[in-house]
């Protein structure tokens, strides 16, 4: 695996949540740089060194409601 992509969404509480896609891989953090350190982490802990991904990809969902 080359790469492993996180969706990643606003917290309702504030702050984000991330969930990779194609691996059972959840965390969350309070701010951006937060999230960065505990993306990797968690993608360290998940894998073993020769099987890890070389990059961490991070999607953005953001909801957004509007009157029609």
């Amino acid at each position: 695996m080359n790469e492993i992509i996180f969706l990643v969404e606003d917290a309702p509480e504030g702050g984000f949540i991330a969930k990779a896609l194609g691996a059972s891989i959840f965390t969350q953090a309070d701010d951006i740089n937060d999230l960065h350190h505990q993306l990797r982490e968690a993608v360290d802990c998940h894998f073993e060194p020769i099987d890890k991904p070389k990059i961490i990809r991070l999607h953005f969902v953001r909801e957004e409601v509007i009157a029609a």
